[in-house]
């Protein structure tokens, strides 16, 4: 059992600085950490004596629950969670080995909580029942390696992949009788630029756009500085609906017209391309920014007609500017998705970043290309202060002073 004193707060923590102030909050943590390994250990050990002889209780559970004062709910995923983390003895002695040991010994150190042990322990529930031993361990020794530096969520979607690597076939699908589809939508441009979408979806394509409002609109994770998603769930819908259709324009598999894929124009000065000061036109209607322009410019499927100082057209589709499908291909099995620090974005929700823009001679060359989910591509290209560097063939992140006065890079532990 850890012997190690939980020290107390200094005196004065408004004369403590940023690096004193995060350095007590993960000293601490770790120490909270470890004491309630050291309670799920005590509480093994009771389940093995036996609740009802030490304290003529019916349940391990039952009792913490009175002894903590917490609700049993709570305390039987406690006790579950501690004998799935720990060794014990079954009725008649015999050993009981942990279910996860890597995982108990990494929450014996103060490394892992329950926020990190639940996703993994769902996730080795889940390993099918003909997966052999080194597949287990291996499973969790990957999943506790990630756990290390990254949150519930990640954790998750690295087991699902895990899962999904272990039983390729999945469930065997069911056939089912399909009524023909009646759906319809309209799409009205109004005066002001923007349109109004409308329309009547069938059951089946309801519950598809429903299923991808609810995976591709998620709330953004909270950032380090603990700002939640600020969107409403209608703005999230949105968003997500941009992405869906940004995915299709960009699929090298996307049907054609006239031979071409799916384009749009946009017309900006040269000056304000190169600068990101001023306006842009998109397909010759609609003003946007200079600096979203520069943004669209970095992959979407756009033909960008430069104009000099006196409007004529400079440059129409230079074919260096959009990445190709083999750069597309290897930047998702380089990133892996979103390369932004904690983002778990997948490569197909992501845009291909010039992190020195085009327009300023920047090259479409793997060493000057990452990948960025929409979100995150708007923080790089705004006033944020974050800057993107390639160091070893790696997308890393140099943060603002604000957050980090020493600015070390960061990168996405995926």
């Amino acid at each position: 059992m850890s012997s190690q004193r939980i020290l107390e707060p200094p005196h004065e923590l408004r004369r403590a600085g940023a690096r004193e102030l995060a350095h007590g909050v993960v000293e601490r943590l770790s120490v909270a950490r470890q004491a309630l390994a050291e309670v799920g250990q005590f509480l093994v050990e009771i389940e093995s004596r036996g609740p009802m002889e030490l304290f003529g209780h019916g349940s391990t559970a039952g009792w913490f629950a009175e002894t903590a004062r917490i609700s049993p709910k709570e305390a039987s995923a406690t006790v579950a969670r501690a004998l799935a983390l720990n060794e014990s003895r079954n009725l008649d002695g015999t050993p009981a080995p942990a279910s996860a040991p890597i995982a108990g010994a990494a929450a014996a150190e103060g490394d892992l909580g329950h926020q990190q042990l639940d996703p993994i322990l769902a996730v080795l529930k889940n390993i099918p029942a003909d997966a052999t031993d080194d597949d287990r361990a291996s499973a969790e020794q990957i999943l506790v390696t990630l756990a290390r530096h990254a949150g519930p969520q990640e954790i998750t979607n690295a087991g699902a992949d895990l899962l999904a690597h272990l039983d390729p076939d999945g469930n065997e699908p069911k056939d089912e009788d399909l009524t023909p589809p009646s759906r319809e939508v309209s799409l009205r441009k109004r005066d002001d630029g923007w349109w109004r979408l409308n329309g009547l979806l069938d059951p089946e394509f309801g519950a598809r756009a429903k299923a991808l409002f609810d995976t591709w609109g998620q709330r953004r994770p909270i950032d380090e500085d603990g700002n939640r998603d600020p969107r409403t769930p209608g703005e999230r819908h949105g968003d997500a609906l941009f992405d869906a259709i940004h995915y299709a324009m960009t699929n090298d598999k996307a049907p054609t017209l006239s031979g071409d894929q799916t384009t749009i124009v946009v017309t900006i000065p040269l000056e304000s391309l190169t600068s990101g000061l001023g306006a842009a036109c998109i397909d010759e209607v609609t003003q946007i920014t200079a600096r979203h322009a520069r943004m669209l410019a970095c992959d979407a499927k756009i033909i960008p007609a430069v104009l000099g100082t006196d409007s004529e057209p400079l440059d129409i589709g230079r074919a260096t500017r959009t990445v190709t499908p083999a750069q597309r291909r290897a930047l998702n099995l380089r990133d892996r998705g979103c390369a932004f620090p904690g983002c778990h974005r997948k490569p197909k929700h992501c845009e291909a970043h010039h992190i020195l823009p085009w327009g300023q001679l920047g090259d479409t060359d793997l060493n000057n290309l990452c990948l960025l989910c929409r979100y995150h591509h708007l923080i790089i290209h705004g006033q944020s202060g974050w800057k993107v560097q390639i160091t070893n063939n790696r997308p890393e992140f140099i943060p603002p002073q604000y957050l980090d006065p020493l600015q070390t890079p960061r990168h996405n532990h995926r």
